[in-house]
Order: structure tokens, then sequence, then C-alpha cells
């Protein structure tokens, strides 16, 4: 299987994992909570389709290893970023450039990575400032679905995770393209 132009960060509450439905403990670890419908096949069928995955996530590396691993999606990343281990959050360029190191990519792959979550100040806004594609998921009822300046504008939205495999292999087919006929 080749492997894709294409990168993509995936953020983790309400775009994999419905927050509603999460259960914490005592130290607000989150120890159970159920996928958005059709997330997990998104991300298996991304992951077998030869795309490199990396979670870029607001949260406790604890809860995100549980929910994950509860729904058999852990191993499909090849990068976990947590606000925990980072000590900030999106849409501070931080969370965004560890996953490209941890990838070995820089900077200049910023075009080619693909940032999809369901936040518009966090997720949109910090991807849109690392100059990656964003994808809004407005799959959330919770959080405002339009955008509160046009930093937070996304490039693409969809309403379920499932939508995004066509605009994915739209997006990797066009880089792959460019990347075959370089401009001279």
């Amino acid at each position: 299987m080749e492997t894709k132009q294409l990168i993509i960060f995936l953020d983790c509450g309400d775009t994999i994992i419905n927050e509603e439905t999460e259960i914490r403990n005592e130290e607000e670890v989150v120890i159970q909570a159920e996928l958005i419908p059709g997330a997990g096949e998104m991300v298996k069928t991304l992951a077998e389709r030869g795309y490199r995955l990396a979670l870029v996530a607001d949260g406790l590396a604890q809860s995100f290893k549980n929910m994950l691993t509860d729904h058999q999606l852990y191993d499909y990343f090849e990068v976990m970023i947590y606000s925990e281990n980072m000590k900030t959050r999106k849409p501070d360029e931080r969370m965004f450039k560890a996953a490209l190191g941890a990838m070995n990519l820089s900077e200049t792959d910023c075009e080619r990575i693909m940032m999809v979550g369901n936040n518009l100040a966090r997720d949109i806004k910090g991807a849109n400032a690392m100059g990656m594609l964003s994808v809004f998921l407005q799959w959330s009822p919770r959080y405002p679905k339009t955008p509160a300046e046009e930093a937070e504008t996304p490039d693409y939205t969809i309403s379920t995770p499932l939508e995004l495999l066509e605009i994915v292999e739209q997006v990797n087919e066009g880089l792959t393209r460019k990347s075959q006929h370089p401009v001279q």
C-alpha cells in the first residue's frame, strides 16, 4: 500500500468520541465514552487507505488511551499529541508543531496536512494559522457553528465523520498530481 501525500490530524472530542457520553473517574479521567456514528469506520478506513494519522487533542492522555483503546482505534494513530503533556491547548501552534516533529515533518509540509476538528476557535483557527487545510465537523450542538473571526473559517465543513472520506481522497489526488508534475 502506498503512503498518501495527504496527512491527517484529528481532534478527538466530538470529532471521534461523543463528549456527551463520557464517564469520568474522580481524577476527571474519561474511563468510557461512545463513538460518534461513523467515526470508528472513518479512522479505520483512512488508516487502511494508507493515510498517516495523528491525534492532536486537548485533554488528559489517559482519557484518550482509555477511549481509543476501548474502541480499538488507538493503534491507528502514528502520533498522539495531548494538551496535558504539552502544557498548552489548541490553537497554540506548539500543539501542531509537536505533531509535525513527531512525524518527522517540517512546517513546509503544512500545505499537505488536513486538521479535522469540531471547534472553530481551537482546531480550525490553529490549523489555519499553520497553513494547514482545515475541516470543521459541525456534528455537535455544543459548539458554535459560525466563525467568530475570519481566522476561524474552515476550508471544508462536514456534518458526519464519513463525509471526510471523499474530501480526503479528492485533496490527496490533487496533491499527488501536483507532486508528479511540479512547476518548473
